[in-house]
């Protein structure tokens, strides 16, 4: 690298205040030395003209008045007038000395007490001129010689010539160069002064925002905000302070109005404003500005980070934050590691798929196809790090996380709530077990009946050792195995009904349990005068769920119906008692209808019939669970249950359930 590259580089790496600086003080410099030298050259110029001018006056002064004394050849008062001359105020310093020659060349009177050198006479005006100029020398010192004819008309008679002293004329040079140099040096001194004063003035703030900005780079966005002499008082600000309330300035300013009480410290607010000013000092205000606006949102953004944070760790259900595009879970609670049994490593990169095969493909499917909102999946199946399976409420919500889309998602473990409802549906079946006691113990009491009479008949014969056809015997013997595999139905049908439900779903065809709880109770009803009109329809998409627990929701609404049919039939003992069950598909979705015609319901209860514990009845003839424990397990299937009913006609109870797949709904 040369010299020049060095020195350049270092120039490159100064601050920008001594750029300034230099470059000021340099172009002054060179402005004033080039005016100063053009200045001396004039002056110089000028001044060593005047001087001749005023030598070659000098001599003109004495060849007119000297004149009439050479033609008289009177050298008395031609030597008093040139002494007069060359002594004349300052003229001693400048004039060396004065004589006057003729033609000839003999010295005709001289201001020297000496003889005159020989040197001197040797300035000699040249042909067609009036004067001549030469430098010469007298006792060293160098002179010029300044050299002017006399003429009298058209004839010379002589030569006037008059010596300036060129060290006098010097010194006067010496003195202006003084002058100019002291000027120069006057204005050096006054542009430092200015260009440092300058430079400081325009560097300071850019300094200052130098500083702020290699700052808040590494993150330090509590530095104190301090411009010049200014220093902020962060706790004067209302917005600064209490980060819910809004930055009235900032937020909620519009077309000057007036702050209101809440913000009535910010009329006047110290922090946002602009200064009157050239744009250094605007440019300062706006980053200003900029700063504390960063400064004011960074507090609140990480006081908001901060909060939901501790929302994220310390709440009670696992989160998740889940990948979109990949499916891995980015980040988990600390209750997620102790639900799951995982470590947070293992979670982390983790397929959220893992933890529930049988359902969080929906949930992520619905997301990346571009569904909108929140999404709730209710009791859905995951599982533990050791494989065991519990029930948990799962909750959806799109969100950004560090820049990428992805999905917060909440889970609710529900095992326990899962269990205590299994508690009560299977509660609610030995109640109906016991209502149905009666019709059961008349339905298996007809196939024993049989099954004794036929007995009895081969036991008779055998006694008395009758001899009956083949085909007698073929007969009963074949009622008896019919009559036993009845019973046998009815007594499956009852365990079937009264065993508890799997946690794991299954197919169901919906006209299956219908006929199960028909099964069990159509002869009861029928001894009760209630026919049973069925449209089942073949075919049925099946649906996931339980069948015994669809028994039980079927056994509720009958038994409802029945009870409906009894109160009606009471006021009307000739009212109709009939019962219409339904099943088909419709829109995609496999319903069930239960009608009967009995009393109806009143518009006002019909909002309120599936909530617990809510009865028409009368004290002692039920606890009001049945229907809602119907809407529940309808719910749990990811179904709906819908009600018409008119009062005095009767009512029909619908329900439809979807096509087998991932139950979610927005929430």
């Amino acid at each position: 690298m040369s010299s020049m590259d060095k020195v350049l580089a270092r120039i490159s790496q100064s601050s920008l205040r001594l750029k300034l600086l230099f470059s000021i003080l340099a172009a002054v410099l060179f402005i004033s030395v080039a005016i100063a030298l053009i200045s001396r050259y004039i002056l110089v110029s000028s001044l060593t003209n005047e001087l001749e001018a005023r030598g070659f006056a000098i001599a003109h002064s004495v060849a007119e008045r000297g004149g009439s004394y050479i033609l008289d050849d009177n050298i008395p008062p031609l030597l008093t007038l040139i002494f007069d001359e060359a002594k004349l105020r300052q003229r001693k310093n400048l004039v060396s000395y004065i004589f006057i020659e003729n033609p000839r060349g003999d010295i005709l009177a001289h201001t020297l007490t000496r003889k005159l050198p020989d040197n001197l006479r040797g300035n000699s005006i040249p042909a067609g001129s009036s004067t001549s100029i030469k430098l010469v020398k007298l006792d060293g010192q160098p002179i010029y010689d300044l050299a002017t004819a006399i003429h009298e008309g058209l004839y010379p008679i002589g030569t006037v010539h008059v010596g300036l002293n060129k060290t006098h004329i010097d010194a006067l040079v010496g003195k202006l160069r003084v002058v100019f140099l002291g000027f120069i040096s006057a204005v050096i001194v006054i542009t430092i002064l200015l260009s440092s004063w300058l430079s400081k003035y325009i560097t300071k703030p850019v300094s200052d925002l130098t500083r702020l900005s290699d700052e808040i780079s590494r993150g330090n966005f509590d530095i104190p905000l301090q411009f010049g002499d200014e220093h902020w008082d962060t706790s004067k600000c209302p917005a600064f302070t209490n980060t819910d309330l809004p930055c009235w300035h900032f937020d909620q300013s519009r077309d000057g109005e007036r702050p209101d009480n809440l913000h009535r410290t910010c009329a006047d607010c110290t922090f946002y404003r602009k200064h009157e000013g050239d744009e250094v000092i605007q440019l300062g205000d706006s980053f200003r500005n900029m700063v504390w606006s960063i400064k004011l949102y960074r507090r609140r953004l990480r006081e908001s980070e901060e909060k939901y944070r501790s929302l994220f760790d310390s709440g009670p259900d696992p989160i998740f934050v889940v990948d979109c595009g990949t499916g891995e879970i980015r980040d988990a609670n600390p209750r997620t590691l102790e639900l799951y049994g995982h470590t947070k490593d293992e979670l982390t990169g983790m397929k959220f798929l893992d933890l529930g095969p049988d359902h969080n493909a929906g949930c992520l499917e619905y997301f990346i196809e571009g569904g909108g909102g929140c999404v709730y999946f209710p009791k859905l199946i995951h599982y533990r790090n050791d494989g065991e399976p519990f029930f948990v409420n799962m909750h959806a919500c799109p969100i950004s996380y560090r820049g990428r889309q992805a999905i917060i998602i909440a889970v609710t473990d529900i095992t326990e709530l899962i269990e205590k409802d299994a508690q009560l549906i299977q509660a609610g079946k030995m109640k109906s077990l016991g209502e149905m006691s009666a019709g059961v113990a008349h339905e298996i009491n007809q196939p024993l009946n049989a099954i004794k009479l036929g007995s009895e008949y081969l036991a008779l014969v055998s006694e008395e050792d009758l001899d009956i056809p083949k085909e007698h015997f073929r007969e009963v013997v074949n009622e008896i195995s019919i009559q036993v595999d009845r019973a046998a139905e009815i007594i499956d049908t009852l365990r079937s009904f009264s065993r508890k439900s799997e946690l794991l779903e299954e197919s169901v065809d919906l006209n299956q349990p219908i006929e199960a709880v028909l099964s069990m109770l159509r002869r009861q009803f029928e001894l009760d005068n209630i026919t049973f009109d069925l449209d089942f329809c073949k075919d049925l998409p099946p649906v996931q769920a339980h069948s015994n627990r669809l028994q039980q929701v079927v056994f509720n609404l009958v038994a409802n119906a029945r009870d409906a049919i009894n109160d009606k039939s009471a006021h009307e003992p000739s009212s109709e008692r009939r019962i219409s069950i339904r099943t088909g598909t419709e829109n995609g979705k496999v319903f069930v209808e239960i009608e009967d015609t009995g009393t109806g319901i009143d518009k006002e209860d019909r909002h309120k019939v599936f909530e617990p514990f809510f009865t028409t009845k009368e004290a002692g003839q039920g606890m009001g669970l049945g229907l809602a424990i119907t809407y529940g397990i309808v719910r749990d299937y990811g179904g709906q249950i819908r009600i018409q009913s008119e009062k005095g006609i009767g009512t029909v109870f619908r329900m439809e359930f979807p096509a087998p797949g991932v139950r979610g709904g927005t929430a």
